[in-house]
């Protein structure tokens, strides 16, 4: 499982050319998660517990200390099966160790739900849909996590 997250002042997502069906985040985190057919309820939990405590909003001497409860952080959580994309020897990414609709859907929405249960007020993206995605970074920071890394 990857998770590729950005400190944001704003994200917003909607569904390609349907701009009514826009939802957003205030400061926060923009979360691109990529799910691969191996993981696991476990690397869900991993994941999340690292997300929560990651130190990477500046305090009040602009130094990268505080995490997403210090600040009353949101986070924008979107499906990103894309990051499992392989390119060794290839132009054209190989997707084969994405997971599949059933897994994904089952790991992202419990992504999901212990962002909810930890007290952070989420928005999510249209999983499996082609989407808009309007980003205000802030610093930039951008964090990679993997859970066979962490």
């Amino acid at each position: 499982m990857i998770a590729v997250t950005q400190i944001v002042d704003r994200a917003i997502v909607s569904k390609y050319g349907q701009i009514e069906s826009q939802r957003g985040i205030k400061k926060g985190m923009l979360v691109l998660l990529g799910i691969s057919k191996k993981d696991t309820e476990q690397e869900v939990d991993k994941l999340v517990k690292k997300l929560l405590s990651l130190r990477i909003f500046p305090d009040e001497n602009e130094k990268i200390n505080l995490n997403i409860h210090s600040i009353s952080g949101e986070i924008l959580l979107i499906s990103q099966f894309t990051l499992l994309g392989n390119l060794k020897g290839n132009n054209r990414p190989d997707f084969g160790q994405a997971a599949g609709k059933e897994l994904a859907t089952k790991l992202y929405e419990r992504f999901a739900d212990k962002l909810t249960e930890a007290g952070i007020k989420i928005n999510k993206g249209f999983f499996g849909e082609h989407m808009e995605i309007q980003v205000d970074l802030n610093g930039p920071i951008t964090i990679i996590l993997d859970s066979e890394k962490i």
